[in-house]
């Protein structure tokens, strides 16, 4: 069995269930920091948590390991190639920005949340540029 390219498809679908999760909360934290009613902010929090707690942090936890696992299958040397350090870096930041997500939700959670619904959409851009820049250094692999 070729492992390399079962780790990279287990890699992949995680990344995108990550990718979609990162792109889709703070899009619900817009409505959420909109709504006027109290039924609706409920329904807000019940989709945050699940989202976050059942998709993006499996994804995020499964994305890494199988990623590391590609590392150790690739061998370790390619951690000094370029094209990888921009990667490495890009993805921590991109953990960084999920682990903020869980602040927000939190915050939200106990209605203290003290963030515009222009914050979250600008916010929300962020993994999509990340995701773009990821996706053209792993494709070319500058030196």
């Amino acid at each position: 069995m070729n492992y390399y390219l079962l780790f990279k498809s287990l890699h992949l679908i995680a990344v995108i269930s990550w990718m979609a999760g990162l792109l889709y909360l703070p899009r619900i934290f817009v409505y959420h920091s909109e709504a006027k009613h109290d039924s609706q902010k409920e329904v807000f929090k019940i989709m945050e948590r699940r989202l976050y707690n059942y998709i993006m942090m499996p994804a995020m936890l499964i994305s890494w390991l199988f990623g590391i696992l590609l590392l150790h299958n690739l061998g370790f040397s390619v951690l000094f190639e370029l094209w990888m350090v921009i990667k490495i870096i890009l993805v921590t930041i991109l953990t960084y920005y999920h682990f903020t997500l869980r602040k927000y939700l939190n915050d939200f959670s106990i209605d203290n949340n003290q963030k515009s619904s222009k914050f979250f959409r600008i916010y929300n851009e962020i993994p999509t540029i990340i995701l773009i820049v990821v996706i053209f250094v792993v494709v070319f692999k500058p030196l």
